[in-house]
């Protein structure tokens, strides 16, 4: 008689396992099982055999160990094909299993949903399950480890047919369990080194020597950047906020071009979240932003960023950290737009904008986002460069120097620090012309600086808007005096810029000539 073979069910996801350890039963499975999931079975009429029965050993330590016992372990590994294995398995009274059906401890999900301190986190941690499955996995040809539910019908539609389980099926389930059991063992490390009281922030160790990339593929994208790529978005498991994570309230699912647009948008706003902001970009570059006091109507703000240069605007992106009200929606629903992104928007207003079928409304919390720790990861061909995000340098008068002989003044200095926030994310060689915390010309990704001083000037002069009066940002310094020369001429009235070039004497001499108030930040920002 051949002995009926054993699967071993131990589950904390109980999604179809009551239906799935009864078609296992009736295809002749002894079915072993643990703790909670030998509960929900039984409760169900599925006959189950307790572990603690099957290695006769009880579950000790408050159930912290269960299934590491040898007559577990080595019916999951015993080769059946091996002779010694077979003569030493009976010799020990160890039987085969052939199944080891098992989820996670959800570690992440728990940790992250209470808040949970380490010395709470460290009981969710799974031990048993990662184990057996590994084991499964390692011995795939003799035991099939099985982690998630969704490949039960698979399981049981092959185990029903005349050939069993399919080897490729087999390979499947096991490259599964290791890159399953991959991401779990990297949440965790990433939870022990966020709980770290050691301080690394200036340090250059604070970069990983490791990067383990364990992401899920959450959406496939239409495409990449043009049609002939293909594109999908990954992520890890923890919510910080950001894109992965909005909500999409209309419109088609977002592209790859609009993810990288609407991730500037709302970096942009979360520099500016003591104004109420709004902000328009085209090709992750802003090409209008305005700011606004308590008072203002959101309207009126949206009005001022379309200003400063409504031909770009056209199949932008806006972003803002305020709410979308129906009479902000009502000036947006004139002009063709691809994106919004706000943290919430009233029901009038999605009444309204929704009309727009193909108009994306993504809610999502800028300054949720912005606050998050985070690297930015660029890949080039062959390798991965990685950087901690650039932070936000010196926006206040207090880290400012002013060299020159003309002082700013405290109206220059709101003007200086918002057009020195929106440099930050404008490509180099970056320039901005702003009044009245309005852009009101932006010179970006010029391969030269006194290019993109000249180009956006003339820019604004073609749209008959004065420059005379504004403040000019550069996100680097300026390495002769030509750029303050172009500001002198269109009338401007101070400059906020890094310093540092061995040409500063130059740039100030410049603008004492010109009466011109200067800052020096003593940081850049470049965006390559």
């Amino acid at each position: 008689m051949i002995a009926k073979p054993y699967a071993l069910i131990s589950v904390t996801d109980k999604t179809g396992v009551v239906d799935f350890a009864s078609q296992l039963y009736s295809l002749g499975f002894n079915i072993l099982s643990t703790g909670g999931t030998a509960k929900v079975l039984t409760d169900a009429g599925v006959p189950v055999v307790k572990v603690s029965e099957f290695t006769d050993s009880p579950e000790i330590f408050d159930g912290r160990v269960k299934t590491l016992h040898p007559k577990i372990h080595g019916g999951i590994l015993m080769d059946r094909e091996n002779t010694s294995h077979s003569s030493e398995a009976k010799e020990l009274g160890i039987q085969p299993i052939q199944l080891v059906v098992v989820n996670l401890y959800q570690f992440g999900k728990q940790t992250q949903n209470q808040s949970l301190d380490l010395s709470k986190a460290i009981e969710y941690i799974d031990i048993g399950g990662p184990t057996m499955l590994r084991g499964a996995a390692k011995n795939y040809k003799n035991c099939t480890p099985v982690i998630d539910p969704t490949d039960y019908p698979v399981v049981i539609e092959q185990l029903r047919s005349s050939q069993g389980l399919h080897e490729d099926t087999k390979v499947s389930l096991a490259a599964k369990v290791f890159q399953t059991i991959s991401q779990y063992d990297h949440d965790i490390a990433a939870y022990f080194m966020k709980n770290t009281t050691q301080d690394r922030s200036d340090d250059s160790s604070s970069l990983p020597e490791e990067i383990p990339l364990n992401l899920h593929r959450k959406h496939t994208l239409r495409y990449g950047e043009n049609p002939h790529q293909h594109a999908a978005l990954y992520t890890t498991n923890e919510d910080v906020g950001g894109l992965p994570n909005a909500q999409i309230l209309n419109g088609k699912a977002l592209s790859y071009n609009n993810y990288l647009d609407l991730d500037a948008a709302i970096n942009l706003v979360g520099d500016l979240s003591d104004y109420r902001t709004l902000a328009i970009i085209k090709h992750t570059n802003p090409c209008g932003v305005a700011a606004g006091t308590e008072g203002e109507p959101l309207a009126d703000i949206y009005k001022r960023a379309l200003a400063c240069d409504p031909k770009s605007a056209f199949g932008g992106i806006i972003a803002t950290n305020e709410t979308i009200d129906l009479d902000t929606a009502t000036e947006i629903a004139k002009h063709f737009i691809e994106c919004i992104a706000a943290p919430g928007i009233s029901p009038e207003a999605l009444n309204l904008l929704s009309k727009k079928k193909n108009l994306r409304i993504v809610i999502v919390d800028s300054q949720r986002t912005h606050a998050a720790p985070n690297f930015d990861m660029r890949s080039i061909r062959g390798g991965l460069l990685l950087q901690q995000t650039d932070s936000l340098s010196a926006a206040s008068p207090s880290n400012w120097t002013c060299p020159t002989k003309t002082k700013t003044s405290e109206g220059q200095n709101a003007d200086l620090g918002f057009a020195w926030r929106i440099c930050k994310h404008v490509k180099s060689n970056a320039i901005v012309y702003a009044k009245d915390l309005q852009t009101i010309a932006i010179g970006a990704g010029q391969v030269s600086r006194i290019d993109a001083a000249i180009y956006s000037a003339e820019k604004a002069l073609l749209d008959n808007k004065s420059l005379k009066d504004c403040v000019m940002a550069s996100d680097a310094f300026f390495p002769f005096r030509d750029c303050v020369d172009i500001a002198a001429k269109h009338g401007i009235s101070a400059i906020i810029q890094p310093g540092g070039s061995m040409r500063d004497d130059e740039s100030i001499a410049a603008c004492d000539e010109n009466a011109i108030a200067m800052a020096f930040t003593g940081n850049r920002h470049f965006r390559h």
